[in-house]
């Protein structure tokens, strides 16, 4: 099936019991035993499984052509239940900028408790490979990263896992379907549902996507249970409903940051954009290979440092000054205010989740705040 048609479809199946075709919301914790002992529906208890859930877990492995996947209450459970399923003393290969919540989950919990990480820059594959050890059990990727949108080359990095024996994972949660990690030969890959998938930041969730249900998936899948992290019937329904129109709305959020970003690009208060669907952006080769659109995120440094981007952010009218991105409404946030004082995150900064809105206007607002 094409995508716009799987979206609508995957895990979809009309009531069989009333023939509702919306899918109903199975709030129940618990389901009785048949007289043998067994379970008629495969359903026990909601924590280890739920109907709701299974559906999204569905859909989420046909979007992204996996073998299994396994929802979360939130991305970084998701994250955190992929790094659960490593033992003390393996080694994790992770980019310098990327999400700084799962960087300072490795970097604050996991290293803790005895999981060695290298931090590299993954614009080249030249550090990734030297980055290996004989230890080394995953190769941690985040393509357009957060927030300057660097690209790592998917398929190169993949390859590099692969030889050395580690598997390689992907968080996607930028880009889901205009960028396919699983097509490049990677292991795994991750995605906030709260994001892009739930589509109208009403609902928080993450998941993890197999290529092959074997050993390792199988560990993140027990974390699930064990640990407890899981969505509720009712997010996992959310998040389904909001997936049913998700091609069309990456078609659209894409198509407004082209617009947006060529418009910065020409700025003169605007020093720099970062976007790879500009053909000036470093990355824009690379990702043109490896991206079917470039979705519809993007961070600009204003002229004059921090005090002229906060400034600048404080007088948009329809850019809501919020964390969070993949709504249909656009948001704008000073970074460095949100990760600290990190020397990677240029004080100029500032990240734009592009929405559903006529790019014109978000233009015209962005004309009005930056003077």
């Amino acid at each position: 099936m094409r995508i716009e048609t799987l979206a609508v479809h995957a895990g979809h199946e009309v009531d069989q019991t009333t023939g509702a075709v919306s899918v109903p919301i199975h709030l129940s914790t618990t389901f009785e035993r048949e007289a043998d002992g067994g379970y008629r529906s495969g359903f026990s208890y909601s924590r280890s499984d739920n109907p709701n859930r299974r559906a999204l877990e569905q859909a989420m492995a046909a979007l992204e052509g996996g073998a299994a996947a396994a929802a979360f209450g939130s991305g970084l459970a998701a994250t955190a239940a992929v790094f659960q399923a490593l033992a003390p003393g393996d080694h994790v290969i992770a980019p310098d900028e990327g999400y700084h919540g799962a960087l300072k989950l490795l970097r604050d919990v996991f290293v803790r408790w005895g999981v060695e990480v290298a931090f590299v820059d993954m614009t080249g594959t030249d550090a990734v490979r030297a980055a290996l050890r004989s230890n080394t059990k995953l190769v941690w990727t985040e393509t357009p990263s957060n927030p300057q949108l660097k690209i790592t080359d998917l398929a190169s990095v993949a390859r590099i896992a692969k030889e050395a024996g580690a598997l390689c994972a992907c968080d996607n949660t930028w880009a889901p379907i205009v960028q396919k990690p699983l097509t490049l030969g990677l292991d795994l890959v991750v995605h906030s549902t709260t994001k892009y998938i739930g589509g109208h930041c009403d609902v928080t969730g993450g998941v993890v996507i197999a290529r092959e249900d074997g050993e390792f998936f199988q560990r993140v899948r027990a974390n699930q249970n064990l640990v407890g992290g899981v969505p509720s019937p009712f997010d996992c329904w959310l998040t389904l409903r909001g997936f049913r129109t998700l091609p069309w709305r990456m078609r659209a959020h894409s198509e407004n940051a082209l617009k947006v970003a060529t418009f910065l690009s020409e700025h003169p208060r605007v020093e720099r954009v970062n976007y790879p669907g500009l053909a000036s952006n470093s990355g824009h080769e690379l990702a043109a290979r490896q991206m079917s659109a470039f979705s519809g995120m993007l961070s600009f440094e204003v002229r004059g440092g921090r005090e002229a981007a906060v400034a600048a952010a404080a007088k948009t009218r329809l850019f809501i000054r919020a964390t969070s991105l993949g709504g249909v409404e656009s948001l704008i946030e000073h970074r460095a205010s949100i990760t600290g004082e990190s020397p990677l995150t240029p004080q100029g900064l500032l990240r734009v989740s592009i929405g559903l809105e006529h790019p014109d206007d978000l233009i015209d607002d962005l004309l009005q705040a930056l003077g």
